[in-house]
């Protein structure tokens, strides 16, 4: 929503002047500026001129050979819109060149401020512009103390995860009645929720003891009623099973039936070495507690993601509650009223300031945070960034030792590209400053499990 931010402080002179407009500027409070442009006959003349003779070469009007209407009439016809234009074109250049060199932070851009009182049959011109400064502040990132969550994936969790590889890996046997820990595939039916829904589950998802017992002993063929109050632990499954909407899963109450199509008890796969090459490759893992180191290795480098994103949000949470500092929250009002595809009232520029408020102060903060720590992304240090991930990517279709020139090759392509620019700088710009805050944040190491940290963090 906000552009135009500057990074560097600025020492104004207080008349600025380029070609023959000058721009005067005049501070209202630390906050607000008014910029004064004058723009005299001399500036524009030639220039309109030059598009008036333009237009007459190639007018053509009725009675008059192309090219030889007279001039007068061409002035008559556009020589205000055309001296409109001109103007405002060297107003935009001005206003540009002007910000750049006296290294002003604004916020937005320069909004007119006496556009209606210009009289456009006068030779001279004066122009307001309103400016939004943005504001001088510093950042702290040592002071309020944020927890920094180590996940570990604890011995519950390894355990169930090689279940769950042996149930994957292991064969069905077929069966004609339902037992504990079988698989079932059926149809869900009822009128009330127009459902009608086939899949498979396992009676290790029924939570309801009524239900349980309900589908214990039945056979391919039965057709089996099921109270769902209760039927699953999680409501959300009601949507997973029964094909219902997500509002509707929440304290499902109605009987559904369930028509028994096939049954199957899963053999579990053996821990042997002809399973562990199968996952990992010959050799890689050779027991199963090497398999259990495995997969706490891979499930604890995954939470580490995710533990990364949690203190990146916490810390910029933290630093926009904690950093103070004043806005120009009429100007970028009526800068917002002013700028959208639509005009906007007063009362909606208002909200719309109100929900863009807190990601404008972040932006300020973040730029402040790298300007002034030297976090910009180098070209050097995404170029290196898009080769370490090619050869990451290439590593997992085996190929190992890819030379420098493929390398190259595949990057340079990779950087053609303006949106692979973009995500990746994006990407590399949030691990500079993720790093950055583990270094110089006030952290608490926690450990903790998953299923712990979820409770905690997303509660």
């Amino acid at each position: 929503m906000f552009v135009g931010l500057c990074k560097k402080p600025y020492f104004c002179n207080p008349k600025f002047r380029r070609e023959k407009m000058n721009i005067t500027k005049k501070d209202i409070d630390k906050l607000n500026a008014v910029l004064t442009v004058e723009v005299s006959k001399e500036d524009y003349s030639s220039k309109v001129e030059k598009v008036l003779n333009d237009y007459r070469k190639n007018a053509n009007i009725p009675g008059f050979r192309k090219g030889h209407v007279p001039m007068g009439m061409v002035k008559k016809q556009y020589g205000k819109a055309v001296l409109v234009e001109e103007v405002n074109k060297l107003l935009q250049d001005a206003l540009h060149k002007f910000l750049n060199e006296e290294k002003l932070d604004v916020l937005g851009n320069p909004l007119p401020k006496n556009e209606a009182e210009i009289d456009w049959d006068a030779d001279d011109y004066s122009f307001e512009f309103e400016l939004g400064l943005a504001p001088k502040f510093d950042v702290d990132v040592k002071g309020k103390e944020i927890v920094h969550y180590k996940i570990i994936a604890d011995d519950e969790m390894l355990n169930n995860q090689v279940k769950t590889i042996r149930k994957q890996y292991g064969k069905l046997i077929s069966k004609k009645e339902v037992e504990k820990g079988d698989e079932i595939t059926g149809t869900f039916t009822s009128t009330e929720k127009e459902v009608e829904k086939k899949t498979t589950l396992s009676t290790e998802e029924i939570a309801g003891k009524k239900q349980l017992e309900s589908l214990i002993g039945a056979k391919v063929g039965d057709t089996v009623a099921l109270k769902t109050k209760g039927m699953f632990a999680d409501d959300h499954d009601n949507q997973k099973y029964l094909g219902v909407s997500h509002d509707d899963a929440h304290g499902l109450d109605i009987e559904v039936s369930f028509k028994i199509e096939e049954v199957n008890k899963r053999e579990m796969a053996e821990l042997n070495q002809e399973l562990f090459d199968k996952l990992f490759g010959e050799a890689v893992v050779t027991s199963e507690e090497e398999l259990k180191a495995k997969i706490k290795e891979d499930a604890e480098g995954q939470f580490a993601q995710q533990s990364d994103q949690k203190l990146l949000n916490d810390v910029v949470e933290s630093l926009i509650e904690n950093t103070k500092f004043d806005l120009p929250k009429e100007f970028l009002q009526r800068w917002i009223a002013m700028t959208g595809e639509k005009r906007l009232s007063e009362e909606d520029a208002k909200a719309e300031y109100e929900r863009s408020e807190k990601g404008l102060r972040y932006q300020l903060i973040e730029g402040k945070l790298r300007a002034d720590n030297n976090l910009q992304v180098t070209f050097e240090e995404l170029k290196d960034y898009s080769k370490n991930m090619i050869k990451a990517q290439m590593a997992q279709f085996g190929q190992t030792n890819p030379t420098e020139e493929e390398l190259e090759s595949i990057a340079a392509r990779i950087l053609s590209n303006k949106e692979e620019v973009e995500r990746l700088s994006e990407q590399l710009n949030t691990n500079k400053l993720l790093n950055f805050f583990k270094e110089n944040a006030k952290l608490k190491t926690k450990e903790i499990t998953y299923d712990k940290f979820i409770k905690e963090a997303y509660a």
